[in-house]
């Protein structure tokens, strides 16, 4: 199953670190946001990604061009410019990057790859948030919907709006902030149908809007709750808080953490 990536925001809240790389770029123990969770992805089968460029998209570009000779040793001929690698690959992904615009808001994006994806069930994520959720659990949950969407249902910290749930699963509208302990937000981790491009009109929709709320409102919008760990990387305190956690050792977003 194909994964997309939505890497190509100016994630200006971490200006940081954004204004020399994307946000997706930004390292946490010496490693892109952005790897980490394909890491993730790759850990349960999933190693066919398509990365949503945008801005200063030519340097996840050049990152993945090159991404063998930095994450391997090699001998390179300097009279013939051949390289070959010194043991095995350091990962058998398929990845595939797209210029999505500069402007262009998520849903844009998303329908920017409609080619791409063609016409089978496909998930998508943000490039700024790490968590430890059962992915194949999550495509489970999703096929035995029947919907066509499917979101990650997190607790939240009490600065985000929520959505609002059935006992079906099914979400039905969305509120504005309320008490964190009754919280769910969207956490990003999405299994959709392909007839999902087609409730976005074009570069200028955002995706976490008019075509997830239309969703709801036709029934069309399942959620899968998750109660592990879930975090967004959108200042540099939580970019702080995400390294304090990979010195601790104890990393729920590795692979090898995952149960």
């Amino acid at each position: 199953m194909k994964v997309v990536l939505l890497a190509g925001g100016r994630g200006t809240r971490l200006a940081e670190e954004t204004t020399v790389r994307p946000k997706p770029m930004v390292e946490i123990g010496g490693v892109p946001l952005l790897v980490h969770l394909m890491r993730w992805y790759a850990a349960f089968g999933h190693t066919e990604f398509v990365i949503a460029c945008g801005y200063l998209g030519h340097i996840i570009k050049d990152y993945f061009s090159r991404f063998h000779l930095q994450n391997t040793d090699f001998t390179v001929d300097l009279a013939t410019g051949q390289t070959r690698l010194l043991g095995n690959p350091p990962a058998e992904w398929t990845v595939t990057l797209v210029d999505t615009g500069l402007e262009t808001m998520t849903g844009g994006r998303l329908r920017r790859l409609r080619d791409l994806l063609g016409d089978e069930t496909f998930m998508m994520t943000y490039g700024d948030a790490l968590s430890d959720v059962d992915v194949n659990a999550l495509v489970e949950a999703h096929a035995a919907s029947g919907r066509l969407a499917t979101v990650t249902a997190v607790r939240p910290p009490a600065r985000f709006g929520s959505l609002v749930i059935n006992d079906k699963g099914q979400v039905v509208r969305f509120e504005e902030k309320i008490a964190a302990s009754e919280a769910r937000i969207n956490g990003g981790f999405f299994v959709l149908e392909p007839p999902v491009l087609d409730y976005i009109d074009g570069d200028a929709t955002s995706f976490e809007r008019a075509p997830l709320e239309r969703l709801a409102t036709e029934g069309q919008l399942n959620a899968r709750h998750h109660d592990g760990f879930w975090k967004p990387m959108d200042t540099l305190r939580d970019r702080i808080e995400l390294e304090d956690i990979w010195a601790s050792g104890e990393v729920p977003w590795l692979p090898q953490a995952s149960t």
